[in-house]
């Protein structure tokens, strides 16, 4: 069981003062079998209304807005939350399974195209060849691992909507790109799969030790039930992985989205501070 407390702090500052500004956060985490959401709280300054709800895919989703002059905005989002170890896989299915009428209904918004997942032709024909003669989620696990081995790690020369065939073309990318592309090859193949936002703790067993944590995107296929798999890191996501949103692609989950009006933005930080708790 890991407990860890998360600190996401967010600051726009201004050219000359906004004078509206209309947001929605998805930066609380979900509380769901194996997360368990102990505390949270979500604070910005300035605001003048607040609210929340649940979207489509089941984000907790907040919306505010700001209708003062202001020339700076702080979105501070605090939780503890407490992952309990990932179980063992309980259920299994088929290639058969997957490629049935009912299976491809249900599942049908997993297993369609994006414009930042779509799997370029030399990727989907990667996937079907490392996939051959595997069940489905060993041919998950290796397709990811051949994506991986295939990119390097490079922040920075990609962006959150850079389409997948960019990343792939370059041979480099980050933990979105890495996701984009694994949901597209395997959804390529037949298996259906979803893109996660959250956050993930960079050190292992580092109690009471407060680190600089990254803001983090893996996967989760269905084959049975829904798996997590973190391709950037070649693992399943675990104990160290804190699971914000789900959706298609990083366009459905962003951590932050919304419009004002005003001047450009000068300076923008932004900041995650994780603390594994005893």
């Amino acid at each position: 069981m890991s407990r860890l407390h998360v600190v996401h702090t967010t600051s726009f500052r201004y050219a000359s003062p906004v004078t509206a500004s209309y947001n929605e956060a998805r930066m609380t985490p979900l509380s769901q079998p194996g997360q368990s959401v102990l505390e949270t709280r979500l604070e910005v300054q300035p605001h003048t209304w607040m609210s929340e709800h649940r979207d489509y895919w089941g984000a907790h989703v907040t919306v505010f807005e700001v209708l003062t002059p202001h020339e700076s905005l702080v979105i501070t989002s605090e939780h503890r939350v407490e992952i309990a170890p990932r179980r063992d896989v309980r259920s299994e299915t088929t290639w058969e399974h997957l490629r049935s009428p009912e299976l491809r209904d249900h599942l049908a918004e997993f297993l369609a195209d994006t414009s930042t997942t779509q799997a370029p032709p030399e990727v989907a024909e990667l996937a079907a060849r490392v996939a051959e003669g595997l069940e489905p989620s060993q041919a998950a696990v290796a397709v990811c691992a051949a994506l991986r081995d295939e990119l390097e790690y490079v922040p920075g020369v990609t962006a959150v909507h850079t389409p997948a065939s960019e990343a792939w073309a370059a041979r480099t990318g980050v933990c979105q790109d890495m996701a984009h592309l694994a949901a597209g090859a395997l959804r390529s193949i037949g298996i259906p799969a979803r893109y996660v936002s959250g956050y993930l703790h960079p050190v292992a067993d580092a109690i009471g030790e407060t680190v600089v944590g990254e803001s983090h995107a893996w996967v989760e296929w269905w084959s049975g039930e829904w798996h997590p798999y973190d391709p950037t890191n070649r693992t399943v996501a675990g104990e160290r992985h804190v699971v914000l949103a789900r959706g298609r692609s990083y366009d459905d989950v962003p951590p932050l989205r919304g419009i004002y009006a005003g001047a450009g933005t000068i300076d923008l930080e932004v900041q995650v501070r994780i603390t594994q708790e005893a």
